[in-house]
C-alpha cells in the first residue's frame, strides 16, 4: 500500500507538471504561477542578485575588457536564453527563476549604462524617461490583463509583462540611485541608508496603514535596486572613492555564494512555492 501511494503521488506529480508545461506551451493559463511567494527568503536574494548585478556588471566592463557594448550584447543574449527556458517551464521552478533575475538584473543595469555612458544622456533625463516607460507598461499591463498581481502570473502574457515590468525597474533603480549617489552626492554608504528607510516606509505604509499589497510590493522592488546597487559599490569601491575596498570580484563572489546557496534549498525545500501549487504537488 506504501508503494502504491508513492507510485500514484509520482505521477500525480509528472502529471501535473506535465499539464502546467503543455499550457505554457500554448500560452494558456496554466492555474500555476510563475513567480516565487513573497517570503523573506524573495526579498533577500532579490537584494543580494541585484548587488550581484551591480558588481558583475562592473566586473565584465573594467576587468574582462569587453568594453561596455560587448558586455551587453553577451548578457542580452544569456537573457534571452534564460527567459526561453523560464516561459518554457509550466510553474515555478527556484534554479530557473532566479538565474533569470540575477541576469535581468545586469542587462537592466547595462541598460542604465549604455544611457550614460555611451549615448550621454544625463541621469536626470534617464530616470524620468526609465520611470515614465515602467509607468506605461504597468497602464498597458493593467488594461489587457485587469491585474498587476504577482499572484497570477499564469499566462503567458502576464509573464510577457512581469519581466518587462521587472527590466524596468532594475534599469530605473539604477539610473535613480546613481543619481542620488553621485549627482546629489549622498555617497554610497547614505545612500543604502537611505533606500533601506524608505523601503521600511513602505512596508510601515502597507501594515499599518493599509496601503495596496500590490502597489507596495511594486515600490518595494523598484527601490531594492538602488538599495542593492549602493550597498555592492559601498562594498567594491575603494576606500579613495568611499567604499571598503573589497573589489569588484570578492563581491560578486560573495554575494553570488549566498545566492547559490539559498537558491539550491529553496528548490528542494520549496518554501517560496504558492499554496495551491504545494497542495497539487502533494495530492496523491
Amino acid at each position: 500500500m506504501a508503494r502504491s501511494g508513492l507510485m500514484a503521488h509520482e505521477t500525480s506529480q509528472t502529471t501535473a507538471a506535465s499539464s502546467a508545461d503543455a499550457a505554457a506551451s500554448s500560452g494558456r493559463r496554466s492555474g500555476w504561477n510563475k513567480v516565487p511567494e513573497v517570503t523573506v527568503y524573495f526579498w533577500i536574494i532579490k537584494v543580494l542578485c541585484t548587488t550581484v548585478g551591480e558588481t558583475a556588471a562592473d566586473l565584465l566592463d573594467e576587468r574582462a575588457g569587453l568594453g561596455l557594448t560587448g558586455v551587453s550584447v553577451l548578457m542580452s543574449a544569456l537573457l534571452a536564453v534564460g527567459l526561453v527556458v523560464q516561459f518554457r517551464t509550466g510553474a515555478y521552478r527556484a534554479g530557473v527563476y532566479w538565474p533569470v533575475v540575477a541576469l535581468i538584473s545586469v542587462v537592466g543595469t547595462l541598460v542604465s549604462d549604455n544611457l550614460t555612458d555611451t549615448m550621454g544622456v544625463p541621469l536626470e533625463t534617464s530616470t524620468t524617461v526609465l520611470a515614465i516607460l515602467l509607468a506605461v507598461v504597468f497602464v498597458v499591463w493593467y488594461r489587457r490583463e485587469r491585474t498587476l498581481s504577482i499572484h497570477h502570473i499564469d499566462a503567458t502574457a502576464r509573464e510577457f509583462f512581469y519581466w518587462l515590468a521587472v527590466l524596468c525597474t532594475f534599469a530605473l533603480g539604477t539610473a535613480a540611485g546613481d543619481l542620488v549617489s553621485e549627482r546629489m552626492d549622498f555617497g554610497h554608504w547614505l545612500s543604502a541608508v537611505l533606500f533601506a528607510l524608505l523601503i521600511g516606509a513602505v512596508a510601515l505604509a502597507h501594515f499599518a496603514l493599509d496601503l495596496d499589497a500590490v502597489w507596495s510590493f511594486w515600490i518595494a522592488y523598484l527601490l531594492t535596486r538602488p538599495l542593492g546597487s549602493s550597498v555592492g559599490d559601498y562594498l567594491s569601491q575603494p576606500t579613495g572613492d568611499g567604499g571598503l575596498g573589497l573589489g569588484a570580484v570578492a563581491t560578486s563572489v560573495l554575494f553570488l555564494g549566498v545566492v547559490l546557496g539559498l537558491v539550491m534549498y529553496l528548490a528542494v525545500s520549496r518554501k517560496d512555492v504558492t499554496q495551491p501549487q504545494q497542495a497539487a504537488r502533494h495530492a496523491a
